[in-house]
């Protein structure tokens, strides 16, 4: 008998009564990671430690934690278990494997990152007989440089600007990219203003015991010499306001994308990701060898075709699914 998985807003599975990411408030759902477009105000979840320490601060809410440590299997019922393993994403960024006496054991990934990043735990490719993955960037023309070449990339555009008497803003989500850029510059040993919320979030993750370089909180009035690193703005936000002199990067997987420059309005991109790019999702299927792979996110009917092309059995979720007819001569 086969997982029965359904996606409401969510993924759904009925067989076992369980909400994996539910994007809207449901009894009872695991929750991957602490992005807003992951957490809801459920009644109950199962989260790791780090993912409950963080929506404790971005989503305040009386609720039931069932809090499972990386690696620590739990016997939920006579039939089911459930074990967290890491992502990569962000920091406690979890999958999560399911593992039941008929229906054989369920991986769902949630947000991944197969390369290790910084600010980040190191992803894990336990196998298992059916997949639930993220395929954000589902294509082949999502083949990332190496990320020690893109911050270096990051710190000469930094050091540059600088030189010439403005202030390099780099643009990255509060959570996760934030902490990811802040690690980055490191090595450069750049003195760095962060924006309030990527202040607040960089100091859960100290709590969390993750150590950073120097920083301090956005001031400007001596903002002088500092690379600010703040969430995307627009170009008339209060907050840029307060940079008059300054060039502006966006720090994302899209920057591979053509005109990415021109749609961020920026003056420059840098194509570094928490997701995985194409060459990483089919090495994240190899390894974990399922039988079964569903999708989910992004270029997910485009993957689904590309894995069907290879011989494995795989289907977006929540989209139509065309398959691919050979023609007769």
């Amino acid at each position: 008998m086969s997982w029965d998985v359904q996606f409401r807003h969510g993924v759904w599975l009925p067989q076992v009564g369980w909400w994996l990411d539910a994007q809207h408030a449901v009894g009872w759902s695991f929750v991957s990671h602490a992005h807003s477009d992951h957490i809801a105000r459920h009644r109950e979840v199962l989260c790791s430690a780090g993912t409950a320490r963080l929506m404790r601060t971005r989503l305040p809410a009386a609720r039931v934690e069932h809090v499972l440590p990386f690696g620590q299997t739990e016997q939920l019922t006579a039939d089911l278990t459930v074990t967290l393993h890491p992502a990569g994403h962000i920091l406690g960024s979890a999958q999560c494997l399911l593992v039941h006496a008929q229906h054989g054991s369920l991986l769902y990934t949630g947000d991944f990152k197969l390369q290790p990043g910084l600010a980040a735990e190191p992803c894990a490719t336990p196998p298992a007989d059916a997949l639930i993955m993220e395929t954000t960037f589902g294509l082949p023309r999502y083949v990332f440089p190496p990320a020690v070449s893109v911050r270096a990339d990051i710190v000469e555009f930094c050091r540059q600007t600088l030189a010439d008497g403005a202030t390099p803003v780099l643009f990255g989500y509060s959570l996760g990219k934030s902490q990811e850029l802040l690690q980055g510059l490191a090595a450069a040993q750049l003195p760095v203003m962060m924006h309030p919320q990527a202040c607040r979030l960089t100091q859960v993750y100290e709590e969390l015991g993750m150590q950073f370089p120097s920083y301090r909180a956005f001031n400007a009035a001596e903002l002088a010499g500092h690379v600010v690193i703040c969430p995307p703005q627009s170009a008339r936000s209060v907050f840029l306001q307060n940079i008059p002199r300054r060039r502006t990067a966006a720090v994302t997987g899209w920057a591979l994308d053509p005109g990415a420059v021109y749609r961020y309005q920026c003056d420059a991109v840098f194509p570094l990701s928490d997701h995985a790019g194409f060459p990483d999702l089919l090495a994240f299927v190899d390894r974990v060898r399922p039988r079964l792979v569903y999708t989910l996110h992004g270029f997910a009917r485009e993957f689904a075709r590309t894995l069907r092309a290879r011989g494995l059995e795989a289907w977006a979720l929540g989209v139509d699914n065309q398959l691919d007819l050979g023609l007769v001569n």
